[in-house]
């Protein structure tokens, strides 16, 4: 299954590697080559990182922990002590190191150091009370995602997946002809 990254930030996008956490959670990180597939391939980490179990686990840690809190700030409930927890002490180590070239900004580090990028990207987002955190509408879908929208009206971490599925399900429903009395 691919990765997707419709979130606006790294942090939310790796919460979203759980796909349907209500209904049947489905779990893209399955393996430590799985979450350095993740990272390759999302634009704001590094091209390559490997992944030993123990980081593999921190990383879970971490997934779990920075979905817990979204989900606290999206239902206006307080922060959860031992996510706080998770999410402060991972920030606190090294981070990644930005470089600047003729093609631009290049960040490297080791995949410790992108936690605790991912770490500090949740904090940003978190601490901000005008961020537009939100949870998808699509009822099977919980993806959260910042809502970069005019007005913050967007109702779908994505137009391409969710966005598409409610409308074409909301367009068949106006379609079909009405139950026989």
């Amino acid at each position: 299954m691919d990765f997707t990254f419709v979130s606006g930030n790294p942090a939310l996008d790796l919460t979203g590697t759980v796909r349907s956490r209500r209904d049947a959670p489905l779990d893209l990180l399955a393996t430590p080559a799985d979450l350095a597939r993740w990272v390759t391939e999302c634009d704001d980490l590094p091209d390559q990182a490997d992944a030993d179990p123990a980081t593999f686990e921190a990383a879970l840690s971490l997934r779990e922990a920075i979905y817990q809190l979204a989900l606290d700030r999206v239902l206006g409930q307080p922060f959860t002590p031992p996510s706080l927890k998770v999410v402060n002490t991972t920030a606190a180590a090294p981070t990644l190191t930005p470089t600047l070239s003729d093609t631009g900004l290049r960040l490297t580090g080791d995949l410790p150091a992108v936690l605790t990028h991912i770490a500090r990207s949740a904090i940003a987002v978190l601490a901000d009370p005008r961020s537009h955190l939100k949870e998808c509408g699509r009822t099977d879908c919980t993806r959260l995602y910042l809502d970069r929208s005019r007005g913050a009206r967007r109702n779908w971490c994505g137009m391409e997946e969710c966005g598409n599925r409610v409308k074409a399900a909301a367009y068949r429903a106006r379609k079909r002809p009405p139950p026989n009395p």
